[in-house]
C-alpha cells in the first residue's frame, strides 16, 4: 500500500473525478476499484448525493491523515445511522 500522503492525493483525485461525472483516466488502483464498487452499491439518492459525498470525503480525509487507512462509503453511512439511532430525539 502507498504512504498516507500519496493515498490522500489519489483519494482526492478519485473524488474529484466522481464529482465531474466523467473519469479522466482509464486505469485505477485496486483500492480505488474497491471504493468505486462500494460507492455504487450504496445507491445514494440524487438529492443528497453531493452533500453526502462531501461529508464522506472530509471524514475519509481525516481518517487517512491519522494514518487509520481507507474509509468506505458504506462504513461511513453505517456510522451515520448508528450515531443517529444513539442520539436522543430532537424536541421542536
Amino acid at each position: 500500500m502507498e504512504d498516507s500522503s500519496t493515498l490522500l492525493l489519489r483519494f482526492n483525485r478519485l473524488m474529484r473525478d466522481l464529482r465531474a461525472g466523467t473519469p479522466s483516466r482509464n486505469s485505477y488502483h485496486p483500492w480505488e476499484v474497491e471504493l468505486l464498487i462500494d460507492l455504487d452499491s450504496c445507491r445514494l439518492p440524487e438529492s443528497d448525493r453531493a452533500r453526502l459525498l462531501d461529508r464522506y470525503q472530509r471524514a475519509a480525509r481525516r481518517r487517512l491523515e491519522r494514518g487509520a487507512g481507507l474509509l468506505k462509503l458504506s462504513e461511513y453511512l453505517a456510522g451515520l445511522e448508528s450515531s443517529t439511532e444513539d442520539s436522543p430525539p430532537q424536541l421542536s
